[in-house]
């Protein structure tokens, strides 16, 4: 069974003016990537921007980002939908593709209806169909709906699910699912600002959107855990809050590709409705990187 460990790039999707899917960006962006200490890609998570494209996008940037990883990196897909069969026809898709395993974001859409009973039934299905792995993810923050410690305890012990992606940013909740759930079923942080206590506390890696622009610092916190270098990995973790904050609560999406802009990589505009971020802002942002690369 494939285990999860190790730092996550949540890519996002390169957008043109028109908002088209920009192919040979991405193709780029993941030569880059393939050079990185990066174990893994994640194709379709939130920086992906999947809830503004469609079915067959989504099929076609899985099979191009499987395909340009070229066994150098591990892929897992983003695969939540709001219906269960389209769920799992994504995770089969991915599965053709080459995808290591599904991510899987919850229904949220009907969030009254999204009680523990329910979303239990459809992670189950889920994963009862899945040729692949599943990861539950975590994302209160967009979908309103927090998945409890008591709902991860319970699905850890199905044998096609084997982590959670967790950007709760509820310490004490990442720690008591760690403390409830088997040694083999992978925590991950879903965010740099808390990657240092998670790993800390027995969690195994991160998908985090800050190592899309600064992998090697996001990989080097892991490995000084990994080293018990407590001092040295906290004193990273701390340089890294400020950027981290900008390019996701602060700046958003849009942020973060103007901060790839801002390395040599392609991050261009997020797909409309969302905008740009102004110059003014990515003056601020140029700053707040700036520093956190000093």
């Amino acid at each position: 069974m494939f285990k999860m460990h190790g730092i996550y790039a949540p890519i996002p999707t390169p957008f043109d003016e028109k908002g088209d899917i920009a192919w040979g960006k991405l193709e780029t962006n993941m030569e880059f990537f393939n050079t990185t200490s990066l174990t893994g890609i994640v194709a379709m998570g939130s920086n992906g921007e999947f809830v503004t494209m469609s079915h067959d996008e989504k099929k076609d940037f899985i099979t191009k980002v499987c395909e340009l990883a070229k066994g150098k990196k591990h892929v897992t897909t983003g695969c939540g939908c709001e219906s269960t069969r389209e769920t799992i026809a994504l995770c089969e898709h991915s599965a053709k593709a080459g995808a290591a395993a599904a991510l899987v974001l919850n229904p949220n859409y009907y969030k009254a209806s999204m009680k523990d009973d329910v979303l239990r039934g459809f992670y189950q299905d889920v994963a009862d169909a899945s040729p692949i792995p599943i990861i539950i993810y975590n994302m209160p923050g967009n979908t309103g709906v927090n998945l409890s410690a008591n709902l991860t305890a319970s699905l850890a012990g199905h044998p096609n699910i084997i982590g959670i992606k967790e950007t709760s940013g509820n310490i004490v909740q990442i720690a008591e699912v760690i403390h409830r759930t088997p040694d083999d079923f992978c925590v991950f942080s879903g965010s740099s600002s808390f990657l240092f206590a998670t790993l800390a506390l027995g969690g195994t890696g991160g998908t985090l959107a800050l190592a899309n622009i600064m992998p090697e610092e996001c990989v080097r916190i892991q490995t000084l855990v990994d080293e018990k270098k407590y001092d040295e990995a906290a004193a990273l973790q701390r340089k890294v809050i400020a950027i981290n904050t900008a390019v996701t609560q602060g700046f958003g999406i849009a942020g973060l590709k103007a901060a790839m802009d801002m390395i040599g990589l392609y991050g261009g505009p997020p797909r409309k409705p969302m905008l740009p971020i102004s110059e003014e802002n990515k003056a601020k942002l140029k700053e707040i990187f700036d520093e956190a690369r000093s």
